[in-house]
């Protein structure tokens, strides 16, 4: 069986695509790199924010469904996701940076032996910064050249998700007998998961939680995370083993950027596996991507009809001269 490799993307749901591409731009220093509309909602932008080439692994997505409700944080819920950054360095840099932008955060805190920052945004949505000073395992990506964060304390791609579970007893053996990942470490109610070569890239935390009321999906939520596989062939092989657990899975999914399947692993979890290719720089200059909407071959058709339908957004950055910030 191919394994895993790491964690692919999350994709979250925003209140506003404008405040959120603010916030991942010029705060947290993330390259948009696709600026596209949800595919089974067209109405629907999705951004996706990387790293500088885009990589898998590195991108963190949102959908803002018009007229959604606020979600509300609880169990049964991916409710956290993770940012590598290269040092504990990194980190005194964030919380000079975090002032600045009046960020809420909760300071340094050591998680699983790294040292970490949980934040987060308007709308209540939830982050960690997790240093990768003494990580070993899944390589990270490239810091957005370009971006406003010096490129020694800058965003390098995604760390472990985080999640919260009522049944924690069927979730582990959904991660390890189905997922194939294996527990490495336990604090108090908190688990750790690896999978694949491990470390910051490719972990799962998941806390046993019993007494907070089932999460409720909406704006400052997470939607679904996304693991990554090699290709098409493997892809296959995971709609065959997830059948053969009895999940019911979305079968093979075109999102052209990469291809893709679906399963509600647990109550409240959905999980995608989706290949590291093609990826986001194929239809668009590395110059200037993610500042026009792009949409798939199977969409291109319908462009008059979608641009009427969302609402402009400037997303031009290759014009503007973003300085360095140091604290």
């Amino acid at each position: 069986m191919n394994h895993i490799k790491g964690i692919h993307h999350v994709t979250a749901i925003t209140s506003s695509a404008e405040k959120n591409y603010e916030f991942f731009t010029f705060v947290l220093g993330m390259r948009l790199v696709k600026k596209t509309v949800n595919q089974d909602d067209i109405q629907t932008y999705h951004l996706f924010f990387a790293d500088d080439k885009g990589s898998a692994g590195t991108d963190m997505t949102f959908f803002d469904f018009p007229g959604i409700p606020k979600g509300t944080h609880g169990t049964n819920e991916i409710y956290k996701t993770s940012f590598r950054v290269p040092t504990d360095a990194a980190l005194d840099y964030w919380l000079k940076r975090f002032e600045k932008y009046e960020v809420k955060n909760y300071g340094i805190e050591e998680v699983f032996g790294k040292k970490t920052i949980s934040f987060v945004d308007f709308d209540d949505q939830q982050y960690m910064l997790v240093s990768d000073e003494n990580n070993k395992g899944v390589e990270s990506g490239t810091p957005w050249q370009n971006g406003p964060v010096p490129l020694e304390f800058a965003i390098t791609g995604l760390g472990p998700i985080h999640i919260r579970i009522a049944q924690f007893d069927f979730f582990k053996e959904v991660l390890e007998k189905v997922m194939l990942m294996r527990e490495s470490a336990k604090e108090g109610s908190l688990y750790l998961f690896e999978v694949g070569e491990g470390g910051n890239g490719a972990q799962v935390i998941v806390e046993h939680n019993v007494i907070l009321p089932a999460g409720r999906q909406g704006f400052g939520t997470v939607h679904h995370a996304a693991f990554r596989v090699e290709d098409t062939k493997v892809l296959y092989e995971w709609i065959e083993r997830l059948e053969q657990f009895g999940f019911g899975t979305s079968g093979y999914v075109d999102r052209f950027f990469f291809e893709s399947l679906y399963a509600r692993v647990a109550s409240g979890i959905l999980f995608e596996w989706a290949t590291d290719g093609p990826g986001f720089m194929g239809d668009e200059p590395y110059e200037t991507v993610g500042e026009i909407l792009s949409l798939p071959p199977f969409l291109e058709g319908k462009r008059e009809q979608i641009e009427a339908a969302v609402r402009p957004i400037d997303t031009v950055r290759s014009t503007l001269k973003i300085e360095k910030e140091y604290f």
